[in-house]
């Protein structure tokens, strides 16, 4: 087995995630799924197994969603997959073809919808669920990834309440027909797109009915079973570094992506196998001027995801839990905070540590206690900004 890190990863080399699969297929048999994690966790990895692997009596369906910025070019890229779904039957999506053939006044050809179709998207994207509800008997999962992106694409162009409309019709055809399921992933931004949504004035909540699923790193073991596999691939797994798998694994918090650019990085610097030699490789790459692992994104999303007014104390709360080398409570991360950013709005930071737990850069503990989920972030960012170790 090879590193790859950041490409196309076989279905068959996805580690430690089986139980995971079987969990979310037995969930589908009952409602849709949001996959919810951190970038590099594996979220494109487990979908790419799922559809890979499904079991019988389902048709998955993966789309990659992120270049799409309007409803009538997410609605024409599934009406794509699900017309040659169709097609292999000798059947069609005669609704749509129908709808399609009325607001161009005439037969449409080939494979984009006229411009004339932007404001019957809702239409066209209920009636072809319809078509294939009728046509077809197996369950159809559409594994649709990156939907936040696309979601906040969509706001950002045509505003929130296209976006919003938008999540209502995915959630009527939910609600419509019990053989059609949706599997949401994404980095980040569904709660944002929501949460602003929210704010605009609208009250619906248009994914409660689905299973959000949190997707955590590997277990030890498993992350040290991808180390070793990939050590061994490359030729530098013997005797003397059986102890290699596990230093990879802690050292970049169990997250697969990170193990698999470790390896490939030793093997390609021809550096020496050995614990030492990975710590002083991580530190390379945290504090590379080239930014080779794109940690970067950590701190420039502040700016994406966060209103311009709660950007200063976003900051502030990560820089002083940063800093911290044991978990806080409220009432000492408040304090820390006020010595860097002017604020008495207790109830205010109370609603940003939570924006921060769900965008997976702090977790809570049992006893209330507040501080950075991954290790290896909290490293980067302290040095990145500076901060005393």
């Amino acid at each position: 087995m090879k590193p790859n890190p950041g490409g196309q990863i076989d279905p068959r080399d996805v580690m430690g995630r089986d139980a995971l699969i079987e969990r979310l297929w037995a969930t589908l048999r009952q409602q849709s799924v949001a996959l919810l994690a951190e970038r590099r966790m594996g979220k494109t990895c487990i979908t790419k197994k799922m559809t890979a692997e499904c079991p019988r009596g389902v048709l998955p369906v993966w789309q990659e969603l992120e270049g799409a910025h309007s409803p009538l070019e997410f609605v024409e890229a599934v009406f794509h997959e699900v017309d040659r779904y169709l097609s292999r039957w000798n059947r069609a999506a005669g609704r749509v073809h129908k709808l399609l053939g009325q607001v161009s006044g005439g037969a449409v050809a080939g494979i984009k919808f006229p411009a004339a179709a932007a404001g019957h998207w809702k239409a066209l994207f209920l009636n072809m669920m319809e078509d294939l509800a009728e046509h077809q008997q197996d369950m159809v999962v559409f594994f649709w990834d990156e939907l936040p992106m696309m979601l906040k694409n969509i706001k950002d162009r045509h505003g929130e309440e296209t976006a919003m409309e938008l999540l209502d019709a995915m959630r009527s055809i939910r609600q419509s027909h019990d053989r059609i399921r949706m599997f949401f992933t994404g980095s980040i931004g569904l709660h944002n797109v929501l949460t602003s949504l929210k704010q605009s004035g609208h009250p619906s909540a248009p994914i409660n009915d689905m299973h959000v699923e949190d997707l955590s790193p590997l277990a030890l073991p498993d992350a040290m079973e991808l180390a070793r596999r990939l050590l061994k691939g490359e030729g530098l797994l013997d005797g003397l570094t059986d102890s290699l798998p596990k230093v990879i694994a802690q050292e970049v918090d169990r997250i697969p992506y990170y193990i698999h650019h470790v390896v490939s990085q030793m093997a390609r610097s021809h550096t020496e196998p050995t614990p030492e030699a990975v710590r002083q490789l991580v530190t390379g790459c945290l504090t590379s001027d080239q930014d080779l692992w794109e940690m970067d994104h950590f701190l420039s999303r502040v700016d994406v995801y966060y209103d311009k007014g709660d950007q200063a104390v976003v900051l502030g709360l990560l820089d002083v839990l940063a800093g911290a080398k044991e978990p806080l409570s409220f009432a000492r991360v408040f304090s820390l905070l006020k010595s860097q950013v002017p604020t008495d709005d207790r109830e205010d930071v109370r609603r940003l540590l939570k924006l921060l737990r769900r965008d997976h850069y702090l977790t809570m503990d049992k006893q209330g206690l507040y501080r950075f989920r991954y290790p290896l972030i909290q490293r980067w960012w302290r040095l990145e900004r500076g901060l005393p170790r």
